[in-house]
């Protein structure tokens, strides 16, 4: 393609010739063009999308509380990191960091992985996940599907370092959520999933939620919800509930961002062995550490309410919700309280959903469950 001419100005430019002028042109006009159909590509994937439904969790009337979860499982890749996706792709865009040809590399434990791997089929780049071995087959299949390639590693650890070694061996992008999850996405608006909330409570009884419980895979989510509540003038609290071998919830607490975990967390999706980047602790008003039985516990009662199968990382919000709604009740509060429904749960059926994989993991959980049902009350679950 033949360079265009020079545009016109409309007064004269000052002679050159100046020892200490210099003038580097690495404009590319295909490449601009290239980048322009590309980000216009991702632009109309969100203008075809419809937001996600805000679902109501029956509860009695009488507890003045109502439960609401946000269900990101209706995005065109399924979960709650297509936002994240979309937005990360925009940012390196953007920054001119992803080129054409150029393989985009992720270390994902999966669903930010799919996402990712849809939006690189989108615009016509390879993609890469970098992820522990032991993800399940469903998600490994799922990238696959969107035209992405899985490179596997025996340590979880080593995920972070593979992928950015992959990127500079191939000359490609190293995405790193874990470090831009929270800067890419537009957290004062622009329909982020605060926003979205806000606006989809504003007809509800109690239309400014009292609580939204997160939980924590990069932290960009928290983050997002907790600038813009903060922004908006509302004093709705953010909660990030976090799975056991997690470094979030220690290090939140005991205000140390060098904590790390010795084991991964078994809750896929959420849970780090290191606090990353892109958790952002100061923004947090409350945490809640939550067992792991007690998160895959919770997804099993809400299939029962809802007729639907969520993944545990759900589950382990809800679980916090639910501890939240009982200590508005215990106080006499009013108002309403909002979790994420991050995924759908068939792609864990061979792990949360499977009798023998909780059996294998020494993972129990009847008590929770009983819990849950003497909270709710049989009518609900019935």
């Amino acid at each position: 393609m033949q360079k265009p001419e020079p545009t016109a100005f409309p007064v004269p430019l000052p002679p050159s010739g100046s020892a200490t002028e210099e003038d580097v042109d690495r404009s590319d006009p295909v490449y601009r063009h290239w980048l322009s159909e590309a980000v216009a590509k991702v632009h109309a994937d969100a203008n075809r999308s419809a937001d996600t439904h805000l679902l109501s969790i029956p509860l009695p009337a009488s507890w003045d509380v109502d439960l609401y979860l946000k269900d990101e499982s209706t995005h065109p890749t399924g979960s709650l990191k297509h936002r994240l996706a979309r937005s990360l792709f925009l940012y390196a865009l953007c920054n001119g960091w992803i080129r054409p040809d150029r393989p985009v590399i992720e270390a994902s434990s999966g669903s930010t992985a799919v996402s990712e791997a849809y939006f690189a089929r989108l615009i016509g780049v390879p993609f890469v996940a970098v992820m522990a071995r032991g993800t399940v087959q469903a998600k490994v299949e799922l990238i696959e599907f969107q035209g992405g390639r899985c490179h596997l590693v025996d340590d979880p650890s080593e995920v972070y370092e593979t992928a950015a070694r992959l990127a500079e061996e191939t000359g490609g992008h190293y995405m790193d959520q874990f470090t831009y999850a929270e800067r890419a996405t537009d957290w004062r608006g622009n329909n982020n999933i605060a926003e979205s909330i806000f606006r989809q409570m504003t007809r509800e009884r109690y239309p400014v939620p009292t609580w939204i419980v997160a939980t924590a895979g990069t932290g960009g989510t928290s983050a997002t919800l907790a600038r813009y509540v903060r922004y908006a003038l509302a004093e709705t609290g953010i909660c990030v509930a976090d799975p056991e071998n997690s470094a979030f919830f220690p290090s939140w607490r005991d205000s140390d961002p060098s904590v790390t975990t010795s084991m991964p967390s078994r809750i896929e999706g959420i849970g780090r062995q290191r606090v990353e980047p892109s958790f952002v602790p100061g923004a947090i008003d409350r945490m809640m550490r939550v067992p792991d039985a007690a998160s895959i516990a919770s997804v099993r009662v809400l299939e029962r309410l809802l007729g639907r199968r969520a993944g545990a990382s759900t589950g382990t919000g809800l679980w916090a919700a639910f501890r939240i709604v009982s200590e508005m009740r215990e106080r006499g509060e009013r108002g309403s309280v909002v979790g994420m429904l991050c995924d759908p749960g068939e792609r864990y059926v061979e792990k949360y959903y499977s009798d023998t994989w909780l059996a294998e993991q020494g993972i129990e959980i009847g008590p929770y469950v009983r819990r849950l049902e003497e909270f709710l009350g049989g009518a609900l679950l019935s």
